[in-house]
C-alpha cells in the first residue's frame, strides 16, 4: 500500500509539472493562435519574442537588483507587464516593416520570420552573452506548498499557472465581448466586406499581430519561474506551440486550450515512465496518428460555404 501511495504523490507531482509546462506552452500557444489561426500568417520567429518577454524580465531584476534593492519583492508584477510591453512593440515593429508586405504568402512569411528568428536570436546573443541566465525571484514565488504529505507543489508553478488562466479569460473576452475583437472575427471572415464597412484591417492586422507577439513575451516572463533563458530558448517552444495551434484546431482558442494540456500532460507523465526524448517522441507520434485521422484538429470553425 506504501508503495501505491507514493506512485500516487509521483504521479500527481509529474501531472501538476505537466501542468506548469501546459501554462507556458498555453501563453505561446495563445499568441500564435493569434497570429497563424486568424491571420494565416506562418510566424517562425515567435518563439524569440518569448526570449524578448525572458530577458526583459532578467534585465529588470539586474537593474532593480543594483538600484532599488527595497523594490525586489514587487518588481515581477511589473516585470510580466513589461514584458508584454516590450515585446508587443517589437512586434508591431515587425508587422509594419515585413509583416504587412507578405500576407497571403505564407511560404515568403515563413522564410522571412524564419530569418528574423536567427536575426534575434544573435542580437541577443550579442547583448546578453551566450550563457543561460536567470532573474532573482523575490521571495514569495519561491518554496512549495505540500496539500498532502509527500506532495510539494512549487509556488512559482502555481502563479504561471494563474497568469495563464487570467490571460486566457482576458483574451477570450476581447475576441468575443469587444469591439476589437469584433474587427478581428469579420477581419477574418471577409477581409473585403470588413473594408467596405469601414473596418480598418490594416491596424486590425497589426494589432493582432502586436498582441499575439505581446502574449508570448508575458509567456517569456512566466518562464523564468521555472528555467534559465538563453538565446535559443524560445526555438525550443516553437516546434510544440505550433503542433498544439494545429492539434487543436487552428482557429479555435478553445481547441488550443485543450491541445495544450493534452500534449503537456502526456509528455509530463511519460517521462516518469521513460527518457525524456522516448516520452517527446510518443507524443508526437500521437499527435500524428490523430491528425492524420482528423486533419482538422480537435476544434474546427464550422464556417459557410
Amino acid at each position: 500500500m506504501e508503495s501505491f501511495s507514493d506512485l500516487g504523490a509521483i504521479l500527481l507531482m509529474q501531472g501538476f509539472n505537466g501542468l506548469s509546462v501546459f501554462s507556458v506552452l498555453l501563453l505561446m500557444a495563445l499568441g500564435l493562435a493569434l497570429i497563424f489561426g486568424q491571420m494565416g500568417v506562418i510566424n517562425m520567429a515567435h518563439g524569440e519574442f518569448l526570449a524578448i518577454g525572458a530577458y526583459t524580465t532578467y534585465l529588470m531584476s539586474t537593474v532593480v537588483q543594483a538600484h532599488a534593492p527595497g523594490f525586489m519583492p514587487y518588481y515581477f508584477l511589473f516585470a510580466v507587464v513589461a514584458a508584454f510591453a516590450v515585446a508587443f512593440a517589437v512586434g508591431w515593429l515587425v508587422e509594419w516593416l515585413m509583416i504587412r508586405h507578405l500576407y497571403r504568402r505564407p511560404l515568403d512569411t515563413l522564410l522571412a520570420t524564419w530569418g528574423l528568428s536567427l536575426i534575434i536570436q544573435q542580437a541577443l546573443r550579442s547583448v546578453f552573452g551566450p550563457r543561460e541566465v536567470s532573474p532573482e525571484l523575490p521571495e514569495w514565488l519561491m518554496g512549495s506548498w505540500q496539500p498532502l504529505d509527500g506532495v510539494d507543489i512549487p509556488i512559482n508553478g502555481l502563479f504561471v499557472m494563474a497568469l495563464s488562466f487570467v490571460m486566457t479569460g482576458g483574451l477570450l473576452l476581447a475576441l468575443f465581448r469587444s469591439t476589437w475583437g469584433l474587427h478581428v472575427r469579420a477581419t477574418v471572415q471577409n477581409r473585403l466586406m470588413s473594408g467596405a464597412v469601414g473596418i480598418d484591417t490594416r491596424r486590425v492586422d497589426r494589432v493582432t499581430f502586436a498582441l499575439g507577439c505581446g502574449i508570448a513575451g508575458m509567456g517569456g516572463a512566466a518562464f523564468t519561474t521555472i528555467g534559465a533563458t538563453g538565446p535559443t530558448s524560445g526555438s525550443l517552444y516553437i516546434v510544440d506551440t505550433f503542433l498544439t495551434v494545429v492539434f487543436g484546431g487552428a482557429a479555435s482558442l478553445f481547441g488550443t486550450v485543450a491541445s495544450a494540456f493534452l500534449i503537456a500532460q502526456t509528455q509530463s507523465v511519460s517521462e516518469f515512465f521513460m527518457t525524456g526524448s522516448m516520452a517527446k517522441v510518443l507524443t508526437l507520434s500521437a499527435i500524428v496518428v490523430i491528425l492524420m485521422l482528423r486533419p482538422q484538429g480537435l476544434f474546427s470553425i464550422k464556417t459557410r460555404k
